[in-house]
């Protein structure tokens, strides 16, 4: 199934979903319409039973080179308007952040500003050598999120943050993937892409839903197991997942 979305195609092909920023003649930069969509998209993709894996990549060679600027200078004057922006980028943001299911960035070329803020939402960003990334607000005087900043600490620590942040400096893949802002760099994007999502998909949903819904309440702040996480744990020893899986380790060879 393919959809298309004002510069945005969604493309389910079995357990994998992948979602392009579609405007190669801007670099994949996002103006309004694209904010206001992507949620839409994403939340679509939650809800399919088929699909496993979010993938988010641009085309042409570029992931996003951030906001339209453009548009930036016809309507950031009007305070309605930037409430409006506001609303959509924080609502792509956190719907990203927090979707149930799986979510990788494939970056090839440049994932500047709001675009390097779709790919800290994600949950793992695979990237090429040539791709660049890089927060760049302190050119501009404007002020990043309490909420995406947070994503990005918690990727990189505080202080590597605050060396982006105060110096809008655009970095390359491998000081990227030294500081922990990509996991994994390599010349076959798709292919890295693809095994992954082959994998993801054939192993344990059970298991991979419930670990992002820790792992974000840890992020969160939470410490220790409460009433909700315990019953989860247990109540996973009487699911199908784990009754396959036991009939599959007995079937395995022995030796």
């Amino acid at each position: 199934m393919t959809r298309d979305a004002p510069a945005l195609t969604l493309a389910i092909d079995g357990p994998r979903a992948t979602l392009t920023l579609d405007r190669p003649a801007k670099r994949n930069a996002l103006d309004l319409a694209m904010w206001e969509e992507l949620p839409r998209l994403v939340a679509a993709v939650m809800l399919d039973p088929g699909v496993r894996v979010l993938v988010v990549t641009g085309a042409g060679g570029a992931f996003s080179a951030g906001a339209d600027l453009d548009e930036f200078a016809v309507y950031a004057s009007d305070p309605a308007w930037r409430a409006r922006n506001n609303a959509a980028i924080r609502a792509t943001q956190v719907t990203l952040a927090r979707a149930a299911k799986p979510v990788v960035a494939a970056i090839d070329g440049d994932a500047i500003g709001g675009g390097l803020g779709l790919a800290l939402a994600c949950d793992l960003r695979f990237a090429t050598p040539r791709a660049r990334l890089g927060l760049t607000p302190a050119k501009l005087g404007l002020v990043y999120p309490l909420h995406d900043t947070k994503l990005l600490v918690d990727l990189v620590g505080p202080a590597q943050a605050k060396r982006m942040l105060f110096t809008a400096r655009v970095m390359d893949a491998a000081e990227a993937a030294r500081i922990g802002l990509v996991d994994e760099v390599t010349d076959d994007l798709d292919g890295a892409v693809d095994a992954f999502c082959a994998r993801v998909a054939d192993l344990s949903a059970t298991t991979q839903l419930a670990a992002k819904r820790i792992v974000r309440r840890i992020l969160d702040g939470a410490s220790d197991d409460d009433a909700a996480s315990a019953a989860e744990f247990d109540a996973a020893f009487t699911g199908a997942d784990f009754a396959a899986g036991i009939v599959a380790f007995r079937g395995r060879p022995r030796g």
